[in-house]
């Protein structure tokens, strides 16, 4: 007489439990395979941004090494900024080949949503060092203001 373990009936199994054997399988594979495409940095938006405030400006900071600081195009719509530029291809080397080529090119557009309402008509942007720096004034009536209390 065969025995039948309880969870071996068809009836009873996980469906799931292939799928879930494939999904360990491939990241056994990915642990051990010594491809380099695991190890490259994920790609991200371009350009990389830090976006701070204090109590009077938003400041937006963003990295654009090698564009010049009068080329990128700077657009305050409501409540976002957007941020459109060209980085042109750097010199060609023919008679060598690439390893590794990392530094893109071409037109880039990104925008970001401001954490608050601002005064357009006081941005004011600079570069530095590849570094654009973009400061957004506040409006008015999303300032804190001070109360004072009237004591009787």
């Amino acid at each position: 007489m065969a025995l039948i373990r309880f969870l071996d009936k068809p009836f009873y199994r996980n469906p799931w439990s292939q799928l879930e054997r494939m999904r360990q399988e491939m990241d056994r594979l990915n642990r051990n395979s010594n491809n380099d495409f695991a190890t490259y940095p994920s790609s991200s938006a371009y350009p990389a941004m830090n976006i701070t405030e204090d109590a009077n400006n938003v400041y937006v900071r963003a990295e654009i090494p090698g564009l010049p600081a009068n080329e990128p195009e700077l657009f305050v719509e409501g409540d976002t900024l957007t941020i459109k530029g060209e980085r042109k291809p750097g010199a060609v080397d023919e008679k060598g080949s690439y390893h590794r080529r990392e530094i893109e090119y071409g037109r880039f557009s990104r925008a970001i949503t401001l954490p608050t309402q601002i005064n357009t008509e006081k941005v004011k942007a600079a570069s530095k060092n590849g570094i654009l720096t973009v400061t957004l004034p506040k409006a008015e009536e999303v300032k804190p203001k001070k109360i004072a209390v009237e004591i009787k």
